[in-house]
């Protein structure tokens, strides 16, 4: 029958993981370590957290063993355990918004309503080795060093608009950032459609391609 105390202890070890993650903003520190390492300083920064907040947060994810760390003289970067935590981040998203009715909605306050076409990551992949698009990273400089799609532009949204000359007029241009619910693809789109750029979304983002074993550039001092 097995030892009700030692079944209950197995449990409640389960459930550690399950505590980490019961904080939106652990699962946004989860969402910008799915880019790739980054200090204390930078997750505060890039989450909207005090110092103090964050780091309490990312020991909590820390104890659960969901991160883990590497110091750099005073400095202390935070990396994912593994690709399957990145993957289980990726699931609880895919779960919540299939069973929870409150997700969609909340979606699309985020990230907007609009008829925009979107790319798979196969269609993608295919145009882009056949050169018929121009692919286009809209996330932050630090994220596209660490990893981006192959032959990927890096161009950060809030810059787009002052370079939007750097990309060329005559061929479609596929956008894409972080993951699913990232909207820094969704305003790059807007701003290229009002610009008169032919101009879609990744289906996804960085996080799902590095998931599906797709291919990944990353510069060499990253």
């Amino acid at each position: 029958m097995g030892d009700p105390a030692r079944k209950a202890a197995l449990y409640d070890a389960f459930a550690r993981t399950g505590k980490a993650l019961s904080s939106g903003k652990r699962l946004e520190l989860l969402d910008l370590l799915a880019q790739g390492e980054r200090t204390v300083d930078a997750l505060a920064k890039a989450a909207g957290l005090n110092l103090t907040t964050a780091s309490a947060h990312l020991q909590t994810l820390k104890q659960a063993g969901l991160v883990a760390t590497r110091r750099d003289g005073v400095r202390i970067h935070y990396r994912l355990a593994g690709d399957d935590v990145a993957a289980l981040y990726a699931l609880l998203r895919q779960v919540a918004h299939i069973h929870q009715a409150g997700v969609e909605p909340a979606r699309t306050a985020y990230l907007g309503a609009d008829e925009a076409e979107e790319v798979d990551r196969e269609a993608l992949r295919t145009r882009a080795e056949a050169g018929e698009v121009v692919v286009l990273d809209v996330r932050p400089a630090e994220e596209y060093a660490a990893g981006h799609i192959p032959g990927a532009l890096s161009i950060p949204v809030e810059e787009l608009a002052e370079r939007i000359t750097e990309l060329p007029q005559d061929t479609e241009v596929v956008a894409y950032c972080r993951g699913a619910y990232c909207v820094l693809a969704y305003d790059a789109v807007r701003l290229l459609q009002e610009r008169g750029r032919r101009a879609v979304r990744l289906t996804d983002g960085m996080l799902e391609w590095r998931l599906a074993d797709f291919p990944v550039a990353a510069d060499a001092a990253a």
